[in-house]
């Protein structure tokens, strides 16, 4: 699966994939219906899904490589991505050396297919928590 077609599985879920995504090693930034901005990373042994609030997006420019605007545009290109001063609201975590016995960076080494349902599983447990009203 590449990205192109897992946004088209998110867009069938109601879900955007946002610029700045990434199918290896897997590192999703996932706008859902609340405008709230879900990343998704699989680093090491750990899969990590933090949610943000809609407002913690922020560009940033790419500056060229000389600068002078005679051979090149003084200015690049610009990339989609958290603010470093973004705070997440929540997070989830699968620990994959307890779940799976991985011991090393197994879960860098996983297809977007695969991290994929890891997503999809740890955002039930964030959209079943939104869900939950007080009496």
């Amino acid at each position: 699966m590449n990205l192109p077609a897992f946004a088209d599985l998110l867009a069938s879920r109601g879900l955007r994939l946002l610029p700045g995504s990434h199918a290896v090693p897997v590192e999703l930034l996932v706008q859902l219906p609340d405008a709230t901005i879900a990343r998704f990373t699989a680093r090491g042994t750990t899969l990590r899904l933090r949610t943000y609030a809609p407002g913690a997006l922020t560009t940033i420019t790419i500056p060229a490589e000389c600068g002078c605007g005679d051979h090149h545009p003084q200015s690049g290109p610009s990339r989609v991505t958290l603010s470093r001063y973004a705070v997440p609201l929540e997070e989830r975590i699968l620990d994959g050396e307890l779940l799976f016995g991985w011991q090393h960076h197994e879960a860098g080494l996983l297809s977007l297919a695969d991290a994929g349902t890891h997503f999809f599983t740890l955002l039930e447990t964030v959209r079943s928590r939104q869900l939950v009203g007080v009496a």
